[in-house]
């Protein structure tokens, strides 16, 4: 049960940076500068690297995948004998859970001030004119989600191994 939810863990995280890493989308849009001046159009690309909190989300989903392989390798090659191994890998796997869940909970923020903007500092939503690059990073969130409650299952069966 253990390597199959490693398994799965590593899956989502893996695919949860790459959707996010691949993610850019390039739109036209008309800006008027003077009102006496006929608007122009302008070619603007979003790209998950123009926001921090995309890119915090790439690279812990992404050490969260190599932590992932890595443990695997020692979870199936000790097989629960050796003891400080596995309580090594049930709090390392606790500390994936907290960088999963900052990550996706940085993202979302920023996902939600693009979907619906903030007008109290008059940033407008981005979400009406990058709508693929906004679907393809709640995409992302939801997979890293996943993947962190599978490591919250490997926590809880690390703990309920121990008692």
């Amino acid at each position: 049960m253990d390597a199959a939810t490693r398994f799965l863990a590593l899956a989502l995280t893996l695919a949860a940076a790459v959707v996010l890493g691949v993610n850019k989308q390039t739109t036209t849009i008309l800006v008027k500068i003077n009102p006496s001046i006929p608007p122009v159009d302008m070619r603007i690309t979003a790209k998950w690297i123009q926001m921090s909190a995309f890119v915090y989300f790439v690279i812990i989903n992404a050490i969260a995948c190599s932590y992932t392989t890595i443990s695997l390798m020692f979870t199936l090659a000790t097989r629960g004998r050796k003891k400080n191994v596995s309580v090594m890998v049930t709090v390392l796997d606790l500390v994936m859970v907290a960088l999963l869940f900052s990550a996706i909970g940085a993202s979302g923020a920023v996902g939600l001030i693009g979907y619906t903007g903030n007008s109290h500092v008059q940033w407008r939503e981005v979400c009406n004119v990058f709508d693929k690059f906004c679907h393809q990073a709640a995409v992302a969130m939801g997979l890293s989600f996943i993947g962190s409650m599978a490591y919250l299952l490997l926590v809880i069966f690390g703990i309920y191994k121990k008692l």
